[in-house]
This record gives structure tokens, C-alpha cells and sequence, in this order.
């Protein structure tokens, strides 16, 4: 894990941008608030710094903490670029804008828009969960939009959860930090590290040779949802496969949400990725299906089809 300490100090310079203060930090990376030096426009700036694998220089440098090391760094260093440029070309209001990126200090840097607003852990946390199904709807279903742009190109982020969803106000959704975005398909072992985020992040992300796609970042944003109802994280994927604890929604929360809601997060956070939605228009099928429709809806079409009962 990266620590805070091991971030640049309050006013370096960085390309063209000073550094005001640390924002977080996590396994691969540390953000920053900035300010661009000649407009005076504050920005997001995150580094690559993989905690596990690098160090920080009395210069201020980063560099591997050993040969060892030193091929998977560089590797992360590179697809940490590539992915930045990627993300900058795609241009959507539920994800957040990359502006600009640029190598520096043995690493690199993605510059992103800075928005006004208010995370969405800080959120659940006043208000311990139970958010309506109105706040649910406009805010899961703008995020779909934007998570289905990053499919589209190819993309997995690999790392939703209430920490990396900021709301602008207005109940506009962001999703943030893709220092874990890699590209699909492609396998696990080809990753220099991998990002776990207990409770959102599905079983096949706890191996390195686990099959991730568009069904991995589903189980992330369904798992999302549940703890915007229970007000907690769900049961991590690892124990739930020794021992699963977790209650389908849909048997604990019939009388204050839809059938059709509780059914689609439940549907999501199978621990199988194979009985999970495998696209974000299967997932969106099933969340805008009407209440009245009865049997035979296109959630119990899809889950026979995958359940082999079709």
C-alpha cells in the first residue's frame, strides 16, 4: 500500500502544475490536489507509485526497489501511461475528464478535472445507508452510461466502490480513479499488481490468473448499490467463497425497495462471473424492468438462459 508519507511535499512542481497538498493514496498510486501554474486552475493529479514495488527518492524521483521488481514497475509504468492516454480520448459526463498526462520523476502523471461536490463514501457514511431508490436510479443508472462507454473501448476499470463515486451537485455521478484500468481480453498474469478492494471486488479478482470482464466491474457496481442500502460493505468475495454469509437482498428489503431492484443487485453479486449480468445492457434490462410485468421477465429469462434451464 502506498502511504501519504511517501507523496511529494506542498508546493513542488510537477510539469506545469505546483502541488498543493495530498489527497489519498492508494496501491499503486498518490493523488494530489495542483494548480495549474499559469491559469491558477485546480486540478487532480495522480502519480504511479506502487507502494509494494518503488521507492521515493530524496529528490523527489521514484525508482524500483529492486531488480527484481524492476521489469513489473517499469510494466505498470507503461500501461499507467497508455491507459491515461486512452482515458483521455473518452469524453463523457459520468467519468471523470483526463485533461492531460506526462512522465516526470522516474513516473507518471494523469492530470483530471477537479469537480466540486461530495464523495460518495463520505455520503453513505452521514447518512449509514438506506438511501432512497430514487437517489439509487439516478445515480446507478447515469454511471451504467459511463461504465458502458469504458466497455466499449475495451476497457475494465477494476476498482468501483462508494470510495471512487463522487456526486457533483445536483445528484450528477462521477466515477473516479482508473489507476486500475487495464484493458480486456487479456490475461490477469500480464498485470504488474492487482487492486482489491475487500467487499466490492469479486473472487476472480483475487487470483491473478481470475478471467475478468465486464462481469467483474458488474459485481463491483452491484456491490456498490447493496452497501448504498445496508450501509456497509458486503461480505468479501474470498470468504464468501469458504462461507457465504451474505442475505440476498431481495429477502431483507421487499417492503421499502422494488422486486425488481433487489433482484438485479443479487443478480450482479453472484459469486459465479459466468450467473452474472455479462454486459451493462443485460444489468440495465433487468434494473429498468417494470414491477408490473410478471412472469417470465427478462431478468428470469436471462438467469434460466445462464442457469441452463432455457
Amino acid at each position: 500500500m502506498t502511504k501519504k508519507s511517501d507523496g511529494l511535499p506542498s508546493g513542488t512542481k510537477i510539469d506545469d502544475y505546483r502541488l498543493i497538498k495530498i489527497l489519498g493514496g492508494g496501491g499503486f498510486s498518490i493523488v494530489y490536489l495542483g494548480r495549474h501554474r499559469r491559469s491558477g486552475k485546480q486540478f487532480v493529479i495522480k502519480e504511479y507509485m506502487p507502494g509494494s514495488m518503488c521507492k521515493r527518492n530524496p529528490d523527489g524521483s521514484v525508482s524500483a526497489l529492486s531488480e527484481d521488481v524492476a521489469s513489473r514497475m517499469n510494466r505498470g509504468r507503461k500501461l499507467f501511461f497508455q491507459e491515461a492516454s486512452t482515458l483521455a480520448k473518452l469524453k463523457h459526463q459520468n467519468i471523470v475528464n483526463v485533461v492531460n498526462f506526462f512522465r516526470a520523476n522516474g513516473t507518471v502523471y494523469m492530470v483530471m478535472e477537479y469537480q466540486g461536490g461530495q464523495n460518495l463514501q463520505q455520503y453513505l457514511k452521514q447518512r449509514k445507508g438506506g438511501l432512497s431508490e430514487t437517489f439509487l436510479n439516478v445515480v446507478f443508472m447515469r454511471l451504467l452510461d459511463g461504465l458502458e462507454l469504458i466497455h466499449n473501448n475495451d476497457l475494465l476499470h477494476l476498482d468501483i466502490k462508494p470510495s471512487n463515486i463522487h456526486i457533483r451537485p445536483g445528484g450528477q455521478p462521477i466515477l473516479l480513479d482508473f489507476g486500475a484500468v487495464h484493458g480486456f481480453p487479456q490475461s490477469r498474469q500480464l498485470q504488474p499488481g492487482q487492486v482489491i478492494s475487500p467487499g466490492y471486488s469479486p473472487i476472480e479478482q483475487y487470483d491473478n490468473k481470475g478471467y475478468v470482464g465486464p462481469w467483474t466491474d458488474l459485481y463491483a457496481l452491484g456491490a456498490t448499490m447493496r452497501s448504498c442500502i445496508d450501509g456497509k460493505p458486503g461480505q468479501p468475495a474470498d470468504e464468501r467463497q469458504t462461507e457465504d454469509k451474505q442475505k440476498p437482498l431481495v429477502s431483507q428489503y421487499k417492503k421499502r425497495y422494488s422486486k425488481t431492484m433487489l433482484q438485479a443487485i443479487d443478480w450482479a453479486t453472484e459469486m459465479d462471473p459466468m450467473l452474472r449480468p455479462q454486459s451493462v445492457a443485460e444489468f440495465r434490462t433487468v434494473l429498468t424492468q417494470k414491477e408490473t410485468e410478471k412472469a417470465n421477465t427478462p431478468f428470469e429469462r436471462l438467469a434460466n438462459t445462464l442457469l441452463g434451464k432455457d
